[in-house]
């Protein structure tokens, strides 16, 4: 069976891209972000995984208000980097994992999940940048993905507790793969944060720390929150912390538990607040 070594995540800012383009890694407003991912590229140069799952939301490029599913499943042999209109540099084609792809699309449907599986799809700056931060040395990250999307775009939204479950079949799908395949899990954006409306620039400070805190001991604690209720504690984009749950809940088959390898938290980058985080599965 594949080995499902751990999970990641990170903010996917569109700065970030500008950032890592212009080589300002070491500037005083970059740094503090910056400096949180070394241990990590460590680790993964440890355990060397060759299969990521991507959880991440899509911004316009696949998907629009006329036509916003829940969840959908990549299941293409690869996947093209689009520019959504950021002006960030696009990337070469990343490669995916279709078996893996197919697995995880047939154990959601018969958890009841109706996902929208997708042969073709582009991936934008919310699962390119993530790659790119992880894998930076490389000019395309030297795994397969498997993107997930999820809606937290368009009301209504799927719950924390269906995202949770979400996750959890995922994870289970994973390991019941007929693989020898090193498998990491990934989520992409948030912290607290938003950008428009009477609250635009709006950070909570405390409930990003809380929540990064469960993501290590108490992962179902984000659950007892409604949609409405994340809104109003991360702010209208800060409900992208769906994706940090459903990766934390791909990781909790079997109750074996996980170790934090590295954390980082850093306010503001572009009014955003900023987490990366990287938890491995325990035996």
């Amino acid at each position: 069976m594949a080995t499902l070594l751990g999970g990641l995540a990170t903010s996917h800012i569109p700065a970030i891209g500008n950032a890592l383009a212009k080589g300002w890694q070491q500037e005083p407003y970059w740094k503090p972000f910056f400096d949180g991912f070394p241990p990590i590229h460590r680790w993964l140069n440890q355990v060397r995984p060759e299969v990521v799952v991507v959880f991440y939301n899509d911004h316009g490029l696949n998907f629009f208000l006329d036509k916003m599913p829940t969840f959908a499943v990549g299941a293409a042999a690869e996947y093209h980097n689009a520019d959504e209109g950021w002006g960030i540099p696009t990337l070469p084609p990343l490669a995916g994992c279709p078996d893996l792809s197919w697995q995880i699309i047939r154990h959601l449907v018969a958890c009841e999940f109706d996902v929208v599986t997708c042969q073709e799809m582009l991936v934008d700056h919310a699962c390119t940048l993530p790659l790119k931060l992880f894998w930076p040395e490389y000019e395309v990250a030297p795994v397969q993905i498997v993107p997930i999307d999820i809606n937290t775009v368009q009301f209504p939204l799927p719950t924390a507790r269906r995202v949770y479950k979400l996750g959890q079949a995922v994870g289970e799908a994973i390991q019941r793969w007929d693989s020898d395949k090193r498998v990491l899990v990934m989520a992409t954006g948030g912290l607290s944060h938003q950008l428009e409306g009477e609250r635009a620039g709006f950070i909570n400070k405390a409930f990003d720390q809380q929540f990064l805190e469960s993501m290590v001991s108490n992962p179902e604690w984000a659950t007892q929150f409604s949609d409405l209720e994340l809104v109003e504690r991360a702010g209208t984009q800060g409900v992208e912390l769906l994706m940090w749950l459903a990766m934390r809940a791909a990781l909790t088959r079997g109750g074996a538990g996980v170790r934090k390898v590295h954390s980082n938290y850093h306010i503001p980058i572009s009014n955003t607040a900023t987490g990366v985080m990287a938890l491995e599965c325990l035996a």
